[in-house]
């Protein structure tokens, strides 16, 4: 584990930016060389989706895997933004591509499938995230009200997982897992902040875990 954050340590928070746009660079090709099916449009629709949902999902990881002694802390601002930029470019593909600015034709699909409400309503709570994801918005709100703000990620997550699942229908075991891992990674979270709430043992002092952790 040692190794592995020196590694960290070393790792330039460019280099994951860079990383992140690789996939978003191979859909381009894709797309251009007509090596995404014979509905593009869907096809470029989900793949922004399902990458958008997976870096959110990478991003909550970070938190449990310091609990273990890996500490990417550093990473989560980048991951977060990536999160953000495909989920963008999903919500812009089917905006754009998709429904072509009929906005008469994408409000009645609000009404009717509403899973697509749960997907903007995800999207929506993490605009204020990647406003305030620089250390000017930290020293503006304060720590505190930075870190409770950014709790907004739970709900994206899950947002996203259902909207996901509700979107494939036929119940296929890949959305399932994606929404098994968001539920399983916030009761982590519930579970942990319980526990540092429990009294302490008898004999320990009343001292306070040193766990940490958001």
């Amino acid at each position: 584990m040692d190794r592995l954050n020196q590694f960290a340590r070393r790792l330039p928070t460019w280099s994951v930016y860079l990383a992140g746009f690789v996939p978003f660079l191979w859909i381009v090709w894709l797309t251009l060389t007509g090596g995404l099916g014979a509905d593009p449009v869907k096809a470029i629709e989900w793949r922004l989706g399902e990458l958008g949902l997976q870096f959110l999902l990478g991003g909550l990881v970070i938190t449990p895997l310091r609990w273990v002694g890996l500490n990417l802390v550093r990473f989560r601002r980048a991951i977060g933004l990536l999160a953000f930029f495909y989920i963008a470019m999903h919500l812009s593909a089917w905006i754009i591509l998709d429904m072509g600015l009929r906005w008469a034709e994408m409000a009645n699909d609000l009404v009717k499938r509403w899973y697509i409400i749960i997907g903007m309503a995800g999207f929506a709570a993490m605009i204020p995230l990647a406003i305030t994801s620089n250390n000017a918005s930290v020293k503006r709100l304060g720590a505190v009200a930075w870190r409770r703000l950014h709790k907004l990620t739970y709900f994206a997550a899950l947002a996203g997982a259902v909207h996901y699942v509700v979107l494939v229908k036929s119940w296929p075991p890949e959305p399932l897992l994606y929404l098994g891992a968001a539920i399983l990674l916030l009761a982590a979270r519930a579970w942990k902040a319980g526990a540092r709430l429990m009294p302490a043992p008898a004999g320990s002092g009343g001292r306070p875990s040193a766990s940490g952790g958001k």
